[in-house]
C-alpha cells in the first residue's frame, strides 16, 4: 500500500461576516447567549460568490502551497451538501476553471463527515497505483438554507471552502480510517430540496459526543496507537459544547481537541480542511506529528482518519 502525505491546503472565507451581536439582536437574547451556547464569535455568509467559485479559490490557494502545476492533479474529489447544480458538480467546474486536460471529478454527498470521507476515498485511489497526487476539497454554502426564524441553525452555520492536496510518497507513514453510516437514524438532521436545513438539536448532541467516541477507540485500537501518541484530534466544528463533551469522554484535555469554530462558524464539510489548514500554516501540525480526523453528521454519518503528517 502506498503511503500519502498532505503537500498543500488552503482555504476561502465570504465576504460577508456576521458577529454575534447581529443575531443577538434580530433573535432578542442577551449579549453573550451565542457564544456561550456555540463558542462561536464570528460566521460568514455568502453575498456574491458561487459556490463553485469559493471551491476554485481554496483549490487554487492549495495548489500554489503545494507547488504543484494544475496539470499534476489526477484527481479532484468534493464534498459537499449545497451544491447549486446536479451536473456538473463542483469538481468538474473547479478542473474546468484550473485548465486541467484530464483528470478524474467526483462530488460526494455524505454529511458533515463528507471531507473525511472524501479523503479516504483518494487515499484508496492512491493505494491502487492509478494516481499520485489527489485535491481533496470541503465546501459549503448553506446560509441560502437556513430559515432566518430558526435560532439552533441560524447562529451555528457558516459558509466557507477548504482545499487539501495529498500525494504518495516513499517514507512511510501511518494511515487508518473508520467510516460508519447509519442510514435509520439519518432524519435527525436533514435537508431536502428546495427547503430549509431541519434539525434536532438534543439528538444530534448526543449522537455526536457517543458515536464519535466509540469511533476513534476503534480507529486507536486497530492502529494499536494510544492517545497520548495524538498530537490533535481535528474534529468537524459543530459545537464547542459537544467538543469539549467528546476531549472529556475521551480524557484529554480541551487544547488537544482542536477548534478555530469561535472565528468561523460550522462550515460543514468545509470545517475540517478550514481547521487543517490553519494547523500546518500556523505550525500547529509538523512532520511525524500523529493526528486524528473525525467528522460527523448528516446521514448519519461518522468518519475519522489517523494520519502521519
Amino acid at each position: 500500500m502506498e503511503s500519502i502525505e498532505i503537500i498543500g491546503s488552503g482555504i476561502y472565507l465570504p465576504s460577508v461576516a456576521v458577529e454575534n451581536k447581529e443575531l443577538e439582536k434580530k433573535f432578542n437574547v442577551p449579549e453573550g447567549y451565542i457564544y456561550q451556547r456555540t463558542g462561536i464569535k464570528k460566521r460568514y455568509y455568502i453575498k456574491n460568490e458561487d459556490i463553485c467559485d469559493m471551491a476554485y479559490v481554496a483549490a487554487k490557494e492549495s495548489l500554489i502551497d503545494s507547488k504543484l502545476k494544475e496539470s499534476d492533479i489526477d484527481l479532484i474529489i468534493v464534498a459537499t451538501t449545497s451544491t447549486n447544480t446536479l451536473m456538473p458538480g463542483i469538481s468538474y467546474k473547479v478542473q474546468e476553471k484550473l485548465n486541467i486536460e484530464k483528470c478524474i471529478c467526483l462530488d460526494i454527498l455524505a454529511g458533515c463527515a463528507g471531507y473525511v470521507n472524501a479523503f479516504d476515498i483518494a487515499k484508496m485511489y492512491i493505494n491502487t497505483g492509478k494516481i499520485k497526487n489527489a485535491m481533496v476539497i470541503g465546501v459549503d454554502a448553506l446560509s441560502s438554507y437556513l430559515d432566518d426564524k430558526d435560532i439552533n441553525t441560524k447562529i451555528i452555520l457558516s459558509d466557507g471552502a477548504g482545499s487539501t492536496i495529498l500525494r504518495a510518497t516513499s517514507h512511510k507513514k501511518i494511515y487508518f480510517s473508520n467510516i460508519q453510516s447509519d442510514g435509520k437514524n439519518g432524519d435527525i438532521l436533514t435537508c431536502k430540496t428546495n427547503e430549509k436545513i431541519k434539525m434536532n438539536g438534543k439528538a444530534i448532541y448526543k449522537y455526536a459526543v457517543t458515536e464519535t467516541i466509540k469511533n476513534i477507540e476503534e480507529l486507536l485500537e486497530e492502529a494499536r496507537i494510544n492517545m497520548d501518541d495524538i498530537k490533535y484530534i481535528i474534529p468537524h466544528q459543530s459545537n464547542i459544547k459537544i467538543m469539549n463533551s467528546m476531549a472529556s469522554k475521551l480524557h484529554i484535555e480541551n487544547e488537544k481537541m482542536f477548534s478555530n469554530i469561535e472565528k468561523v462558524g460550522n462550515t460543514f464539510c468545509a470545517s475540517i480542511p478550514i481547521a487543517l489548514d490553519y494547523m500546518r500554516k500556523n505550525k500547529e501540525i509538523e512532520q511525524n506529528d500523529k493526528i486524528i480526523l473525525i467528522g460527523y453528521g448528516g446521514g448519519l454519518n461518522t468518519a475519522s482518519i489517523l494520519i502521519e503528517i
